[in-house]
């Protein structure tokens, strides 16, 4: 049986039939750039759709942005709301500015310029990186502490103003006999986590000696503020409620909030630093190419200009979560 062959395709000579032709104007690598950088955005698209419906779902008791993320370097104890979060933010777009001078000078084949702001674009890059693990280390540590309930939701503690109070400002740990489990005592053995120097009944004992304070639940008012209890029915909730200390935020447990927040913070966050963390080593190896001549030889920097286009989408997908996490 003879095979069958395809001699003519009929699109010899157009655009997408090979050849000389570049499609839609740009080259092989240009194009595979924006295949990625489209599938890359689908990615990140259902992962911020996932985050809005959990968010939609919990809307009444879901973390106020403002009381999370209020840390600012050397200012320790002082409420700064997302002031340190919009710096991060400018840092980032602003190396995307960098990125596209660097683009605009290696279309005018002028070497030291590219070096210069590519050399800036790095530098915004770094600095954003180490910001969100600034940021993530306040996340995880926490700064008030909480208490867990039976239905897994957490409770807060406030003064008679209605400000946030931490744990350790009125409850004083006791004096405890604990026996460290080690490996020789058991085959499936795996090394403790840190605890928490507080238990339950410290954080009791304080509250009921403290008669200004109240408890303070997830649920958000109408006033778009969190529900502050009564004396009595703190009393009455921290008693029969409370099942354990929470300090900081991990995948399981939260003590700004619903725990689900910290599992979409953590994942869409590192998910993002990780794609920073990605370009800023493609930047020093393109950086590096730059500095010995590479380009200059091939008579074109379209590397620098392949690598920008991601750059900018990396800085595009990060005014989104800024905008899902910190704004909305």
């Amino acid at each position: 049986m003879e095979a069958t062959t395809v001699a003519k395709t009929g699109t010899e000579g157009q655009a997408w039939g090979g050849g000389e032709e570049q499609p839609l104007k740009a080259s092989y690598g240009k194009l595979m750039m924006w295949f990625f950088i489209t599938s890359d955005a689908l990615t990140f698209s259902g992962f911020l759709a996932a985050y809005g419906f959990s968010r939609f779902k919990f809307i009444e008791e879901w973390p106020i942005a403002d009381e999370v993320f209020n840390h600012f370097p050397f200012l320790h104890g002082v409420d700064a709301p997302m002031y340190y979060v919009a710096l991060m933010t400018f840092i980032l777009i602003f190396s995307s500015v960098t990125m596209v001078l660097a683009v605009d000078a290696g279309h005018q084949m002028k070497k030291d310029k590219v070096v210069t702001y590519m050399a800036l674009t790095i530098l915004g890059g770094i600095i954003f990186l180490g910001s969100q693990a600034w940021e993530w280390k306040n996340f995880i540590h926490g700064e008030y502490g909480a208490v867990e309930t039976r239905s897994g939701k957490i409770i807060q503690f406030v003064d008679a103003n209605g400000d946030r109070i931490a744990l350790d400002e009125f409850a004083t740990a006791s004096p405890k006999d604990r026996t460290q489990h080690l490996a020789k005592n058991g085959i499936w053995f795996s090394s403790e986590s840190s605890l928490n120097l507080l238990a339950l009944e410290d954080v009791k004992r304080g509250f009921e000696a403290n008669k200004t304070l109240r408890v303070r639940t997830m649920q958000i008012t109408e006033e778009g503020e969190k529900e502050i209890l009564t004396r009595e029915e703190s009393l009455l909730k921290l008693n029969t409620s409370g099942v354990g200390v929470i300090e900081g935020a991990n995948l399981s447990q939260n003590e700004y909030g619903a725990p689900l927040f910290g599992g979409f913070f953590f994942f869409i966050t590192g998910f993002h630093g990780f794609h920073v963390l990605s370009g800023v080593l493609i930047l020093i190896i393109v950086f590096f190419n730059v500095l010995v001549g590479t380009y200059e030889k091939r008579g074109s920097y379209e590397m620098v200009e392949k690598v920008g286009l991601y750059w900018h989408f990396v800085d595009l997908v990060w005014v989104f979560v800024f905008t899902f996490f910190y704004l909305v």
